[in-house]
């Protein structure tokens, strides 16, 4: 039973992120349908299959209902998925959890205007005006309040990983792409989400899943991304690997990355390039690299 997600560019589309991650972080099988933004390929995705839905991201479930809109989104998930865990099982913690989810799918829109969501670059500085740095003294009073409420004592807002947790992560790829002002437990709490497993596997599809979005240049000073750092693989020509089948799809290799003087094959450029981008976000290839 495998749900389809239509999706915008994942190096940009905050909300993407966000429905995707419902799916990934909590183990549900989904197929992604992904369309251009600032182009007309959503509009004609969405009406091939996806009605009502407008935008991205915009799930279809395995008996044909389509639902946009991350909020229904992880309702429904919850609702047909109650052992993934996308909700917290405390009453007191679910709460909180869903305040969270809910303030972050309405707010912060000055934060959202000023430093749109970009993965593929870091900024040493982005000169925040009043109005962003008050959505981030939003963010943490609310973060420090969740983690109180619930007694949190990981990294996590509510207890383990939940939805709450991933309606904040475009968020805290904002605090690290623009070098954003925030405290040393709001930053612990960016961190986490930058080492998050399916947080850089996302991100290194979006790395590589298409040309630069004009719309989110800005010409900051840049830094290096202050995520985990990755091993040092690069594409390489011709078609001899260790391996004669894809790690993702068991077909023959055609493409091949070079990491640390040994050869990999892959089904395709983007299999081989997703894993250049970032080797050890994919479990399926760090199995055969070891």
């Amino acid at each position: 039973m495998t749900y389809d997600l239509v999706i915008g560019d994942r190096g940009y589309s905050s909300w993407s992120l966000r429905g995707w991650l419902l799916f990934d972080a909590f183990g549900i099988p989904v197929r992604t349908h992904s369309a251009r933004l600032y182009t007309d390929e959503l509009p004609k995705l969405l009406a091939d299959g996806f009605f009502p839905g407008r935008t991205a991201p915009t799930m279809r479930t395995p008996d044909g209902v389509v639902v946009p809109e991350t909020i229904a989104i992880a309702e429904e998930l919850a609702s047909r998925h109650p052992e993934a865990g996308i909700w917290p099982a405390d009453p007191k913690a679910r709460a909180t959890a869903r305040v969270l989810a809910a303030e972050m799918h309405a707010g912060f829109t000055a934060l959202r205007s000023h430093c749109p969501m970009n993965l593929r670059v870091s900024y040493t500085d982005c000169a925040p005006p009043d109005e962003v740095l008050a959505d981030l003294e939003r963010l943490q009073v609310l973060w420090a309040w969740a983690r109180q409420v619930t007694g949190a004592k990981g990294p996590w807002l509510c207890g383990d990983y939940s939805a709450a947790d991933a309606f904040f992560a475009p968020v805290a790829t904002r605090i690290a792409t623009y070098n954003l002002p925030v405290g040393a437990a709001a930053l612990a709490y960016v961190n986490a989400h930058l080492a998050h497993p399916s947080f850089r596997r996302w991100r290194a599809m979006g790395l590589v899943d298409g040309a630069d979005q004009p719309f989110y240049r800005r010409d900051y000073p840049r830094r290096d991304w202050p995520g985990p750092v990755t091993l040092a693989a690069r594409a390489v020509t011709g078609t001899e690997a260790e391996n004669r089948a894809c790690p993702y799809s068991g077909k023959p290799v055609t493409h091949v990355l070079e990491l640390a003087g040994r050869r990999f094959g892959f089904c395709n450029a983007f299999c081989r390039d997703k894993t250049v981008a970032d080797p050890e976000a994919w479990p399926k290839f760090m199995a055969i690299y070891r």
